[in-house]
């Protein structure tokens, strides 16, 4: 085997500065995101994506199958359109019908699977899902957009650019399932499939095969053919809430796994010596394109808005920074991330970001690590006092509140009885907090330390004393070598945003043109800009995709 030098590095940017929700709440997507890494991986194999069922009526109603070869392995997506009245479409996960449901097939499906699927998608969690069924979605019609398409081309031209600029999307998923939800295959069936190993690599294969669909019901609706340049500017629409906020929080290796790969990304681009001029005129047009790409971000929410103009306004400043003696300087990306502070966070992090982006031989072989088959574990031998050290060095953020505040312990997470699907109460106005989750992890640790004494007394044994601690106690001894795998502020102060978590982790994903809708949930794009099915042979160039159209 041949030994590969490890490239240098500079040293991490710190867990106390990254893990802050607001830092988190300012994430982009980088080219170690999902979809990116999944885009490089269909290009590498080769992927070719064929419909061998197109079962449509003139309306659009009816059924598709896309087939594809990957790491060689069979998938197929099923897609089902059904004719869905204007009073039933709803942007929530409460509902029980769709412009057009999903599932993602391992294999290729005859025909007796095909009718099983066309016969169970619309259903959703109402069907029964067999170990074969490898995703289940959903996405409902832009309907402003999609009609608009339909009848431009049905007119015999192409549609509105700034409409397709304004919206971005043909359909919008409110939701996209995996990992043996609802009775489909768990993520170990295939997880040692090659390209599919990755996180959520088989819901990103989904959105993808999605967006595709999309494409051809609206070419098939509209008796034309819309052109590369506005189809490759239509991604798909999501509307996401609360669920992710606790998949974040009671997964914190894998948590640690994703913050300390784009760190060490950003470690490494910062030791590079100098720049040629390849590298220093990628950097110029990007920065560029992220001017247009805020021109052309425009969302009704108060505090997004002032963000976003925040940072059209401090783009420029930025970029006049970016001089020709500043980029031909040693260790310039060093230079410009350390100098970034003086911006908005939400530019620090556009900053970071950007600078990952021209060195892909440098950090995308980094993505292999991003998936972890740990789970956190108690070691039971450890002392009371190297407990109690690990609390003293990393945990102040979380033994410093007073959560008998009511500011402090002013929201409760729980999951409903209706949806099971995960919530934010009010404490103080609401029935309930009874039925909370666990997602206090500050509190825990604090009331931990209450009880905690020094010495070298086992944790089994102050364990057995105080079991109630054992939670609390197993996340304290998992951070101490996962430091990225904790949120580091109180996520039940009245303080805590969700939006923040969500948009962290949809920013792994892919997505861009985030649009909350409150501070629990949000709609965003994936794919905008991605290769269509017949581009994979230039597949990496899409990074904060702006139209050109």
């Amino acid at each position: 085997m041949k030994d590969l030098a490890t490239p240098q590095q500079m040293p991490l940017r710190p867990p106390s500065t990254v893990m802050r929700l607001r830092r988190m709440g300012a994430a982009f997507p980088t080219r170690l995101s999902f979809l990116r890494t999944l885009m490089r991986s269909l290009a590498a194999d080769k992927v070719q994506v064929t419909r061998p069922v197109w079962n449509m009526d003139a309306a659009g109603f009816g059924h598709a199958v896309y087939t594809l070869r990957f790491g060689g392995y069979d998938y197929a997506l099923v897609a089902v359109s059904t004719d869905l009245p204007p009073e039933m479409r709803t942007d929530r996960v409460i509902a029980t019908a769709w412009d057009t449901t999903y599932v993602l097939y391992d294999g290729i499906p005859d025909q007796a699977e095909i009718d099983r699927i066309v016969a169970s998608a619309p259903k959703q969690e109402a069907a029964r899902f067999t170990a074969r069924d490898l995703v289940l979605s959903r996405a409902n019609k832009s309907v402003r957009l999609f009609d608009h398409v339909t009848d431009a081309l049905k007119a015999g031209k192409q549609p509105d650019p700034q409409k397709i600029r304004d919206t971005g999307y043909l359909m919008r998923t409110t939701a996209v399932y995996g990992n043996g939800k609802f009775g489909i295959a768990d993520r170990g069936h295939i997880a040692d499939h090659p390209g599919m190993g990755g996180p959520f690599m088989a819901e990103m294969l989904t959105v993808w095969l999605i967006r595709g669909f999309t494409h051809d019901l609206a070419e098939h609706v509209g008796g034309g053919t819309l052109s590369r340049e506005a189809k490759r500017h239509l991604g798909v629409g999501n509307s996401t809430g609360l669920g992710m906020a606790p998949f974040v929080v009671n997964h914190p290796l894998l948590l640690d796994a994703w913050m300390a790969v784009r760190e060490t990304a950003i470690a490494r681009v910062r030791a590079i010596p100098r720049l040629d001029e390849d590298q220093i005129g990628r950097i110029y047009d990007l920065v560029i394109r992220v001017a247009q790409y805020l021109a052309e971000w425009n969302v009704p929410d108060d505090i997004a808005s002032e963000r976003i103009a925040t940072m059209r306004d401090e783009w420029p400043k930025f970029a006049a920074t970016l001089t020709p003696e500043a980029l031909s300087a040693e260790q310039p990306i060093h230079r410009i991330i350390t100098q970034s502070a003086q911006w908005s966070v939400d530019t620090q992090e556009l900053i970071a970001a950007l600078m990952l982006e021209p060195f892909g031989d440098l950090i995308d072989g980094l993505t292999d690590c991003m998936a972890t088959p740990f789970v956190p574990e108690l070691d039971p031998t450890m002392s009371c006092a190297d407990l109690k050290a690990l609390i003293a060095a990393d945990w102040d953020w979380a033994c410093d509140v007073d959560y008998d505040a009511p500011a402090e312990c002013a929201q409760f997470w729980y999951v409903s009885e209706e949806k099971l699907e995960p919530r934010l109460g009010n404490r103080h106005e609401e029935p309930g907090a009874e039925l909370e989750t666990p997602l206090d992890i500050g509190r825990q640790v604090k009331a931990l330390t209450a009880d905690l004494t020094g010495g070298d007394t086992p944790v089994g044994r102050f364990l057995a004393m105080y079991p109630e601690h054992r939670a609390a106690t197993r996340r304290v001894q998992s951070l101490a070598r996962h430091p990225y795998g904790e949120i580091r502020d109180n996520l039940i102060g009245d303080a805590c945003l969700p939006i923040d978590i969500l948009r962290c982790k949809l920013a792994f994903f892919g997505a861009g043109k985030f649009d909350p809708k409150s501070d629990r949930w949000t709609r965003i794009t994936l794919a905008q800009g991605a290769p269509l099915f017949d581009e994979l042979d230039n597949a990496d160039d899409w990074w904060l995709p702006v139209a050109n159209i």
